[in-house]
């Protein structure tokens, strides 16, 4: 699973992007997290969306590649997770449809 906060209008575009090159099976949108972090040496705080995307490790450098294309942030968080231990059918649907 990767992690990846963007701007609230630009989450729902990017995962079905996302999901439509077999980057990721599936991308669930948590449509709005505060986000509290330093830029520039200055203290900020954003309202954003966090996509949890569900994809198979070996596409993780070919995500990572699109997200950092159609990501308008200069520093997008893009932060993997594996999913292990998991459901083993799930993790095989996840598998079918990234591949």
């Amino acid at each position: 699973m990767v992690t990846v906060s963007c701007p609230p209008e630009r989450a729902e575009p990017l995962a079905a992007q996302l999901v439509d090159a077999r980057l990721a099976a599936c991308v669930n949108i948590v449509p709005t997290v505060r986000s509290i972090y330093r830029w520039n040496n200055e203290v900020r705080s954003d309202d954003e969306s966090l996509m949890l995307i569900k994809t198979a490790e070996s596409r993780f450098e070919a995500l990572k590649a699109f997200v950092l294309d159609h990501h308008p942030y200069e520093l997008p968080e893009i932060v993997a997770v594996k999913l292990t231990p998991a459901h083993t059918p799930y993790l095989a649907w996840v598998l079918e449809n990234t591949l």
